[in-house]
């Protein structure tokens, strides 16, 4: 299996173009998995054959995770990260079937995303203090997220190669290393030009060595996702908001574009969804923002 293992791993990075985070979760998932059936069927991990585990054995393994009270998504994950590797040794003609196809994946309770309303984002987007290097970075940072809705490793990621702010359009880098053009709003465009010419050629000079990163930490450096965490905690602390991490700034992004009539398919273009359903959780949000709305302002729902 361990065999197998490393030429599905290969596989995922070098024909999949599959991220360093999802190919490290694929490996964790099925190593765990090779643990379990390798106890349940009294065998060493490294005399387990694929051909040992079908999708008896596996349901076996899934009502363990339940019993574990694991959440239904991680659950689901595992599951698909095994089909994956399955569907490997299916082509590749190590088995001729995959077993785990009438495996069924456990229904996940959708769950409404959290985002900010308008007025929430005017506040924290005034917090950075854009008389100072790191606060012109500050500001562009959460400008740039906000405008673009991007996911924090995509915001990493950013080089300066990547911005057209003539044209006010933005490369992104998103899952699968598949590319996509966004356009830049006026303001966050008006905060990159700022951070570019007052802030980064000072974050710029602190640094060892030569980087294109976009956003720089203190020592001018790539900024990383830890980083990025920090910065955001820390405006929204002064903002008086409630603590939340970068990718509600996405949610937000969303459903803020579809409250004021933007189009779905537009939406999932903008976030690099693979799949419309993905981008429809967001209706969700808007139809109960409405509710809301409606609730709070109809002389004749309150009687």
């Amino acid at each position: 299996m361990y065999q197998y293992l490393d030429e599905f791993l290969l596989y995922l990075t070098t024909e999949k173009n599959y991220s360093k985070r999802t190919i490290v979760e694929y490996q964790r998932d099925i190593f765990e998995g090779m643990d379990f059936f390798s106890s349940l069927l009294k065998k060493k991990v490294e005399e387990l054959l694929p051909s040992d585990i079908d999708h008896r054995i596996f349901r076996s393994y899934l009502a363990y995770l339940k019993e574990k009270r694991m959440a239904k998504s991680t659950i689901s994950r595992k599951l698909s990260a095994w089909r994956s590797f399955y569907n490997f040794l299916l082509r590749e003609g190590v088995l001729t079937s995959n077993q785990l196809k009438i495996v069924a994946t456990p229904k996940k309770q959708k769950k409404i995303p959290r985002f900010f309303y308008q007025d929430e984002i005017i506040k924290l987007l005034e917090v950075p203090d854009t008389k100072t290097p790191l606060g012109l970075r500050d500001k562009a940072l959460l400008e740039t997220i906000y405008a673009c809705g991007l996911r924090i490793g995509e915001v990493v990621a950013l080089n300066e190669e990547n911005l057209d702010l003539s044209y006010g359009y933005i490369r992104v880098l998103g899952k699968g290393a598949k590319e996509r053009v966004v356009p830049i709003g006026a303001c966050a465009a008006d905060a990159l030009r700022d951070y570019l010419k007052h802030g980064r050629p000072h974050l710029i000079k602190k640094s060892k060595l030569e980087t294109n990163a976009l956003f720089l930490n203190y020592k001018g450096e790539r900024l990383g996702e830890r980083g990025i965490r920090k910065i955001l905690s820390k405006c929204l602390l002064k903002a008086g908001m409630s603590k939340s991490s970068p990718h509600v700034l996405r949610h937000s992004f969303a459903t803020h574009l579809l409250e004021n009539g933007a189009d779905l398919r537009v939406v999932q273009e903008l976030l690099g969804h693979v799949s419309l359903s993905t981008t429809q959780i967001y209706t969700h949000v808007t139809r109960t923002r409405l509710k809301q709305l409606y609730e709070n302002a109809h002389p004749r729902v309150k009687i």
